[in-house]
């Protein structure tokens, strides 16, 4: 993708207009959010059409803007965070259920579900097990779910606001702590979109180092996934090999990055670290043996007949609702939405010939989201074959255009597009702001389980295997 454009400032009446006419021209979501106080903060829009972005700003007067979640139903969530977090009222948008807030009136975030025999059911947000914390609220009639209240948002960690009056160079920890299991993916588009403040374009070296270690990172999250899966029908056999392997992968990350989770391998304008011979030929030889034994345990997954059924026709998603909510990742793609950000990145990464993996039954239940992650796993173990077969050295990163007030960076993680915004004064942060591939399914998510039965909703979670850190940041 060219580098961030200019900010086009919108006065708040032209607000709605201006961007259903970028919508009516195809133009996609990539993240809202607000900057500034009251009485007048800022609200910023990054929208995306193929390879090109447009940035948009206006002044909330009053607090108060036109809503386009009409227009862009996947800004929900945008919206009622700006809210929370910056006190902006979208007017239209009716009723602004509380989000990131926790206001103790239950009526503030669930939605009133009324009828005979209609009854709630509540989950967590304290679990059985090590998990962070989320809370699911069911409106059922027997076992069936009319509709998810989710509640996320209870750490309240405060990343964002911690990265204000940092420097470029040192935001990056704060965007990588958001998750450990995204921690590259969060690092590098933190990475990019300060490169594009800095008016850097990174060398081949670096785009290939990169794109190395997010392969890396969605090696093990794609078997780790397969392996939650395969728990969640009760396939032992099929839960303990992929865990197995994910295991294996993690090693790999700890003998050639130094850390099982990648962490510190990314930084700004340079790259952290190179990979000596011997451990690029080390771990070019184990991962080639991982994709091998992937291969055939998933083989022996489809040749289950019982697995297969149990996985078949369980929570759909339409491809038309997965481009109408802003469905990312392997979630879009099960559903036929052949989207992947790793093809509108390609000058800043490295993947010359990429195609977005696509399910022979493009479903969009849980056995097409499996499937996704298989063929996605078959890519990532070729891709990282091929880089570390040649191993890219350090890299670094040059002039190539102005330097910014605002950048954006975006990345394919194993669950989807994640997006990063820095907004900088020179060399200091003044805002980040990142939504995450879980921030941006979490309301997929709850708009799928409605219609199945309650027993069905740890499988159709497990098939989205979405963070809850990601969204509370």
């Amino acid at each position: 993708m060219s580098p961030t454009p200019a900010i086009e400032h919108v006065d708040a009446g032209s607000w709605r207009a201006t961007v259903s006419a970028a919508v009516e021209r195809g133009a996609e979501l990539d993240c809202l959010w607000a900057a500034g106080g009251a009485p007048d903060p800022a609200v910023r829009l990054a929208l995306r059409q193929g390879a090109a972005r447009r940035l948009f700003s206006t002044r909330a007067e009053g607090s108060r803007v036109a809503t386009i979640v009409d227009l862009l139903p996947a800004a929900e969530w945008d919206e009622r965070e700006a809210h929370d977090t910056h006190g902006v009222r979208f007017d239209g948008h009716e009723p602004l259920r509380a989000l990131v807030a926790h206001p103790a009136d239950r009526a503030a975030w669930v939605t009133p579900v009324e009828g005979p025999d209609v009854h709630e059911v509540a989950v967590g947000p304290i679990h059985a097990g090590i998990i962070e914390s989320g809370h699911f609220r069911f409106h059922v009639v027997g076992e069936r779910v009319l509709h998810l209240d989710l509640r996320l948002f209870y750490k309240h960690r405060g990343l964002e606001r911690a990265a204000e009056g940092l420097t470029l160079a040192a935001g990056i920890p704060v965007a990588q702590r958001a998750c450990a299991a995204c921690a590259v993916a969060n690092s590098v588009a933190y990475a990019q979109a300060a490169e594009s403040t800095l008016g850097l374009q990174p060398d081949e070296d670096l785009r290939r180092s990169r794109t190395l270690v997010i392969e890396l990172e969605r090696l093990y999250n794609h078997l780790h996934d397969l392996s939650a899966l395969c728990a969640g029908i009760g396939f032992d056999p099929g839960t303990m090999t992929f865990a197995a392997l994910k295991e294996r992968a993690q090693r790999v990350n700890e003998r050639i990055a130094g850390h099982r989770f990648l962490f510190g391998t990314v930084r700004v304008g340079e790259g952290a670290r190179s990979i000596d011979d011997a451990g690029a030929s080390s771990a070019h030889d184990e991962v080639q043996a991982i994709g091998r034994e992937a291969a055939d345990a998933w083989r022996t997954l489809t040749f289950m007949a019982s697995a297969e059924d149990r996985m078949r026709g369980v929570g759909p998603l339409a491809k038309e609702d997965a481009e109408r909510w802003g469905a990312v990742g392997p979630v879009a793609r099960a559903s036929g939405v052949h989207r992947d950000a790793r093809t509108d990145e390609r000058g800043l990464l490295w993947y010359p010939d990429l195609q977005p993996a696509r399910p022979e039954h493009p479903a969009g239940d849980v056995a097409a989201r499996a499937e996704v992650r298989a063929a996605e796993l078959e890519q990532t173990c070729a891709i990282l074959t091929g880089l570390l077969t040649s191993p890219p050295g350090r890299g670094s990163s040059a002039a190539a255009h102005e330097p910014a007030s605002l950048g954006v960076g975006r990345v394919e993680s194993p669950r989807g597009a994640t997006v990063c915004c820095v907004e900088a004064d020179e060399d200091q942060i003044t805002r980040l702001h990142l939504r995450t591939g879980s921030y941006a399914n979490w309301p997929v998510l709850a708009r799928v389980v409605p219609g199945a039965i309650l027993p069905d909703f740890p499988l159709i979670n497990k098939s989205f295997e979405l963070c809850y850190a990601c969204a509370d940041r």
